[in-house]
């Protein structure tokens, strides 16, 4: 037996902010990075809320540590808001999950928590995980409970149009991963299936203008939609090792999370494609994307996924492997054993189409150095 739940009220569009006004006599508790604390783009948000019944938690930094949410849980405990804003892009909305999840446990009366996404990649703000990171073991820990889950999100693409084109290309494809994970994952379903193949169309369509011209409204409104399309696709159905291995990478290498899956997927792609399953599930992707002919057949469909994935990262800039990034083979190689154990214990691994081995991660590895 599937199960399909979306507890999340999403609401979208350039008015969505106008949604928190109906909480202005309420005690709020906004979380968010330094950067946005200071920008223009938290005054877009007071706008619409009582600044003095506001108190800010400025301390997100990229990766969520293990520190940071709990020093977020012992000031939840003093200030006792009654909302709870989530306010950034994945790591914000992370740490906020997190700290309203354990918060609520502790007995704190959140009555609402709010999810507001600054970029267009994570899914986060629809998603029933959470991943906090461990800096000293170097591991990323994605949490999963129903419980995790906002209940409101609010899409409003003015809040995306200066992320950056670097910025834009990495959570785009992070989208794009999120979509094709999914798809092809043991616990997709109908219902799953579309919500994939509805992101993954809008991001091959809509990526590259978003990249080049990123205050097209239209077009990064496509880009923030798809990505909680993407969201809502993968909390339902799982993702897969493209996420196991990327999660590695972020912990111990550093690279950026979206650009993490950038550089894995088409090697993922190869390695899970000789799951028969896995297999016909790209080549239709593909034809559903009008990558393919529709009278293709699934070797054709799947290479030419393959190849249209190799062009979308061409086009935004994404590097062919992690030799592009400086990192140093050393530092890699010091790293690798660590990576191999935690990606296979890692728990988005649990729903791959196909078992892997510590082998077939090494080899994963070493294909994207």
């Amino acid at each position: 037996m599937k199960r399909f739940v979306i507890p999340t009220r999403v609401y979208s569009g350039t008015d969505s902010l106008r949604r928190l006004e109906r909480y202005r006599d309420k005690k709020t508790w906004v979380v968010c990075d330094g950067f946005l604390a200071k920008g223009g783009a938290i005054a877009r948000l007071l706008e619409h809320l009582d600044a003095d019944r506001v108190t800010l938690f400025s301390d997100i930094m990229p990766d969520p540590p293990i520190a940071t949410v709990v020093a977020g849980i012992e000031r939840l405990q003093t200030v006792r808001p009654q909302v709870v804003v989530g306010f950034g892009g994945g790591s914000a909305i992370d740490a906020a999950k997190a700290m309203v999840f354990f918060g609520r446990r502790a007995g704190i009366a959140i009555d609402t928590f709010i999810a507001i996404p600054t970029t267009s990649g994570t899914g986060s703000e629809v998603t029933s995980a959470s991943v906090i990171s461990d800096p000293v073991l170097g591991i990323k820990y994605p949490l999963f409970n129903d419980e995790i889950y906002p209940d409101i999100a609010l899409l409003d693409p003015q809040l995306v149009v200066s992320v950056p084109p670097a910025v834009t290309a990495n959570t785009g494809m992070d989208v794009l991963t999120h979509a094709i994970e999914a798809y092809v994952s043991t616990g997709a379903s109908d219902f799953s299936d579309a919500l994939a193949e509805k992101a993954a169309q809008m991001v091959f369509r809509h990526l590259p203008d978003a990249f080049a011209t990123g205050n097209c409204l239209r077009t990064r409104e496509k880009m923030h939609n798809a990505s909680t399309l993407a969201g809502m696709a993968f909390s339902q159905a799982g993702l897969g090792l493209n996420h196991a291995i990327a999660h590695q990478f972020g912990g111990q290498l550093h690279v950026a999370h979206g650009l993490a899956n950038a550089l894995l997927l088409a090697e993922v792609i190869r390695f899970n494609s000789q799951d028969a399953r896995a297999a016909k599930k790209y080549a239709r992707l593909a034809r559903l994307c009008g990558l393919a002919a529709h009278q293709s057949d699934d070797r054709a469909g799947l290479n030419q996924l393959l190849n249209h994935i190799g062009l979308l990262k061409r086009q935004v800039g994404i590097p062919s492997g992690l030799g592009g990034l400086a990192i140093g083979a050393e530092k890699i190689r010091l790293a690798e054993a660590n990576m191999i154990r935690a990606a296979l214990n890692d728990a988005t691994l649990t729903t791959n189409p196909r078992p892997a081995t510590d082998n077939d991660i090494a080899a994963i590895i070493h294909a994207v150095i």
